[in-house]
């Protein structure tokens, strides 16, 4: 009879016991990948996930623009090959990148003096950024992020060398933007800092500052002579209008504020998977821009060599055609439009529930995501006994809603706060 127990070789016990990675700790689940993974285990047909921050269209569906779909059909007939482009990308993208960010009217543009290069959409954007002012940024190596402010920030910051800190932002008592705490805090930075500013379409909260309250924060930036860094990653998402979306940019930079600026195409052309994206500086002059613009390239060289081709051609594509352009500027101010009628149904149908509490920021926040003030236990309460998924800080994609379980959504809500569901 054979034994039931299997003697190892002390040899092979001992490689495992040195295995090279024995010491790595397991890292924390990612929270939002956590929220989908719990939704696709839930078998319950009337399971929503408001965790994803992708735009669904009204039957919950990814959504694939018509204007992408006619720019990958020019492309096709195109039959243009597969090189690698360029360490900084494909030239007509970054141009009209530029472009649709400071507008035509730009004075930096006009004056040839904006670095520009493409990335690895919004995240590579930011991770270009951080090295370079990592690397050359003359003063304190410090950033501030809103607080709170997207997860991502932080980590991109701080591992490309740079020192995190937080200004006040986010109001929880009104839900709303806490806009004297915001300003207190930036006065009081050292002089020369770096400040992060969400161009539109704050992630995670949905509170944007006002076009009033931006000019305020362009005198204190100038004032403590702070460098601002824009994260524009909702041009035309946020309002439906990509000029609205872009004022806080095209102000500072009208003021004479020298800025870097990350763009991403994830959300306005629905080209997530395609990484599309495009970071920039305003320069002195042609020449500083030339210089500038040979570091981008040393920075970025040995991160990933240059940007896949793709996703910038459709983009430009769109960008270049003045048919499409016009389509896609019809499609975003759509997209847009559906998410702002979400807040207003969820509004009125919460207020009509008698939901206790105050819901107006519902309607006054903007963009794909909103802090709807639900707690921890509500939360909780809703994903186990509603089958909806969120963040447990109560974040939700405004995207995730349609008018076929915005009722289910707000009745569940409502019982949650009420604390009868």
């Amino acid at each position: 009879m054979l034994s039931a127990a299997v003697r190892i070789p002390r040899s092979r016990l001992a490689l495992r016991a040195l295995s090279t990675w024995s010491a790595v700790p397991a890292g924390p689940p990612d929270p939002i990948l956590g929220v989908t993974e719990a939704f696709k285990a839930d078998k319950d047909s009337r399971k929503i996930n408001l965790g994803v921050g992708a735009y669904r269209d009204e039957n919950g569906k990814p959504y694939v623009l018509p204007s992408v779909q006619k720019a990958e059909e020019v492309l096709t007939l195109s039959k243009l090959d597969k090189e690698y482009l360029p360490i900084t990308g494909l030239p007509e993208f970054t141009k009209n990148a530029a472009k649709l960010a400071y507008s035509a009217q730009s004075k930096p543009l006009i004056e040839n003096s904006v670095a520009v290069t493409q990335s690895i959409s919004g995240t590579g954007a930011l991770r270009i950024g951080g090295a370079f002012l990592g690397k050359f940024y003359p003063h304190a190596k410090v950033i501030y992020l809103p607080v709170p402010s997207w997860g991502n920030h932080t980590p991109i910051f701080r591992d490309s060398g740079l020192e995190v800190r937080g200004y006040r932002y986010f109001d929880k008592k009104t839900v709303g933007l806490d806009f004297a705490g915001l300003k207190e805090d930036l006065q009081n930075a050292p002089e020369q800092s770096i400040v992060l500013l969400h161009a539109c379409a704050h992630n995670p909260t949905g509170v944007d500052p006002t076009q009033e309250q931006w000019k305020e924060i362009s005198n204190i930036v100038k004032e403590k002579k702070l460098f601002p860094f824009f994260d524009m990653a909702y041009q035309g998402f946020a309002s439906g209008s990509t000029s609205r979306d872009a004022f806080a940019v095209r102000h500072f930079v009208s003021e004479g504020h020298q800025i870097a600026l990350a763009q991403s195409f994830a959300k306005n052309m629905g080209l997530y998977g395609e990484r599309v994206g495009a970071f920039s500086l305003t320069t002195a002059d042609p020449e500083e821009k030339a210089r500038v613009d040979s570091q981008l390239k040393i920075v970025i060289r040995p991160m990933y060599s240059n940007p896949p081709v793709h996703g910038a051609r459709v983009a430009n594509t769109i960008l270049s055609s003045p048919e499409l352009y016009a389509q896609w500027e019809s499609e975003v101010e759509g997209m847009a439009v559906r998410i702002i009628s979400m807040r207003d149904k969820l509004y009125d149908t919460l207020v009509g529930l008698k939901t206790p509490g105050e819901w107006g920021h519902i309607k006054s926040q903007i963009g794909m995501f909103s802090f709807t003030g639900l707690t921890q236990p509500q939360t909780k309460a809703l994903a186990e006994k509603a089958h909806i998924y969120m963040t447990a800080d109560g974040r939700i994609s405004m995207a995730g809603l349609n008018s076929n379980n915005i009722e289910y959504f707000a009745e569940s809500v409502s019982k949650a706060v009420k604390g009868s569901i």
